[in-house]
C-alpha cells in the first residue's frame, strides 16, 4: 500500500498561459493582385484548473511544485489560420481544499464537493490578426493585436478534513481505539500521549431496519490546554474541527497511581480545558453541539465514578453516554446518538472559518512530526447489534 506524508497546506505560484499574437500578413498569390490582409488570430492561453478528486487525501503531490504554468496560445498564421489554444493545466486536489490569496488570505474558492472544476487562473485572450482591421478606407492594415497576458496568482491551499463528526479529547483518552472499532480505520494506538500525529478519517456505516446509515468521523489529535497558543499538536489541527457539524467529546477517568504523568487527572477539568481552547481558537466553534462520551467502561474504577459524571454533564444539558471500545460494549447507542446529532445539525458556515495561522507547509507541519502514513481515507463498517 502506498505510504505518503500528510500535508495540509502548500503555497503555489500560478501562471495562466499568455494569448498568442495575431498575425499581420497579406495574400501572396500569382493571380490575386490585390490579395489583401489574411493574418489569423492567436489562440487563447491555457487556464490553471483545480479539480477535486475524492481519491486524494493530502496535498503532498503539490508540496514541491512551487510554480504551475499553463501553455500559452499559439500565434496566428497566414491565410487566416488561427493559432491553437494553449492546453490547460489540471491540478487535482483533495475534497475540502480551501484556496486563499497568499497575500490578503481572502478565500478564492472553497472546493468542498467531489469532481468540482474551478479555474484559478484564466488564460490570456489571443490577439486578432490584421484581417479584422481592414476597412473601406484602410485596405491594407499592417497592424495585428498582441496576445493578452494570462493571470498570475500566488495562492495558499489549505486542506480541511470533511468530517461530519469530530472526535476530540485529551491525548490517550481512547479516540483512536474508538474509531478503530466503529470503522476499518487503522490508526496507531499506543499507551503514550501524542500517538496520533495526523487526523484519522473514517466512514461509519451501520445497518437499520429500512436502509443503511453512514456518516464520516475524524479523530482530531493533540488537543491539550494551550493548544490554541501552539502547545501540543492541536494548533495545526484545530482548524480541521471547524468543518465538523458536531463534536464527540471523549473523556476518561485516570487512576491515582504514583509515577504517572497524568496522575489523577480530572475529566471535568479536561472537558473544560478543551472547550476553552475551542473558544480561544474560534468563538463559533465552541457553540457546536457536543456529545460527551466516557470511555474505558471495562475498568472498575471508571464504572464506579460514571454515575457522578453522568449527573454533572446531563445537568449542564449535554447528552452523556458511556462505552468500552476495548470490549465493544454499548457502541450501538453511541452510534445512534452520533447519527441523530449528525442528521439534526446543519452544516457550519464557511464564512466563520478562521484564517490559517501560516501559509507555508513547513510552519504548519514541521518535518519532526511528519511520520510516514497511509493517506487514503479508510472506509469503515459498523454493524448494528440485532
Amino acid at each position: 500500500m502506498k505510504q505518503t506524508r500528510f500535508i495540509d497546506s502548500v503555497t503555489l505560484h500560478l501562471f495562466a498561459g499568455h494569448g498568442g499574437a495575431g498575425a499581420s500578413s497579406f495574400r501572396r498569390e500569382k493571380f490575386a493582385a490585390l490579395g489583401g490582409p489574411d493574418g489569423g488570430d492567436g489562440g487563447n492561453g491555457g487556464n490553471v484548473v483545480f479539480i477535486t478528486d475524492p481519491n486524494i487525501g493530502t496535498l503532498i503531490e503539490l508540496r514541491y511544485q512551487k510554480y504551475l504554468r499553463a501553455e500559452k496560445g499559439q500565434n496566428g498564421g497566414t491565410k487566416k489560420c488561427f493559432g491553437r489554444r494553449g492546453k490547460d493545466i489540471e491540478v487535482r486536489v483533495p475534497v475540502g481544499t480551501i484556496v486563499r490569496d497568499a497575500q490578503s488570505l481572502d478565500v478564492i474558492a472553497d472546493l468542498n464537493e467531489p469532481h468540482l472544476r474551478h479555474i484559478l487562473a484564466k488564460g490570456g485572450q489571443g490577439g486578432r490578426g490584421n484581417v479584422h482591421f481592414k476597412t473601406a478606407v484602410r485596405q491594407a492594415p499592417s497592424y495585428a493585436q498582441p496576445g493578452k497576458p494570462g493571470e498570475e496568482k500566488m495562492v495558499s491551499l489549505e486542506l480541511k478534513l470533511l468530517a461530519d463528526i469530530g472526535i476530540i479529547g485529551f491525548p490517550s483518552v481512547g479516540k483512536s481505539t474508538l474509531i478503530s472499532v466503529i470503522s476499518n480505520a487503522k490508526p496507531k494506538i499506543a499507551d503514550y500521549p501524542f500517538t496520533t500525529l495526523i487526523p484519522n478519517l473514517g466512514i461509519v456505516r451501520f445497518s437499520s431496519e429500512k436502509w443503511g446509515e453512514s456518516f464520516v468521523v475524524a479523530d482530531i489529535p493533540g488537543l491539550i490546554a494551550g493548544a490554541s497558543e501552539g502547545l501540543g499538536l492541536g494548533f495545526q489541527f484545530l482548524r480541521h474541527v471547524e468543518r465538523c457539524r458536531a463534536l464527540l467529546h471523549v473523556i476518561e477517568i485516570t487512576p491515582n497511581w504514583e509515577g504517572m504523568s497524568d496522575d489523577g487527572r480530572d475529566p471535568i477539568k479536561d472537558f473544560e480545558a478543551i472547550n476553552t481552547e475551542l473558544r480561544l481558537f474560534s468563538p463559533d466553534l465552541v457553540k457546536r453541539p457536543q456529545i460527551v462520551a466516557l470511555g474505558k467502561m471495562d475498568l472498575p474504577f471508571v464504572r464506579e465514578k460514571e454515575p457522578a459524571l453522568r449527573a454533572y454533564f446531563e445537568k449542564k444539558g449535554f447528552t452523556f453516554l458511556s462505552f468500552s471500545a476495548a470490549i465493544r460494549k454499548d457502541l450501538t447507542p453511541l452510534i445512534h446518538a452520533i447519527n441523530h446529532l449528525y442528521k439534526t445539525t446543519p452544516l457550519p458556515d464557511p464564512a466563520k472559518f478562521t484564517m490559517p495561522e501560516a501559509i507555508m507547509p513547513e510552519a504548519i507541519m514541521p518535518e519532526a512530526i511528519m511520520p510516514e502514513t497511509n493517506s487514503e481515507v479508510e472506509v469503515s463498517s459498523f454493524e448494528q447489534d440485532q
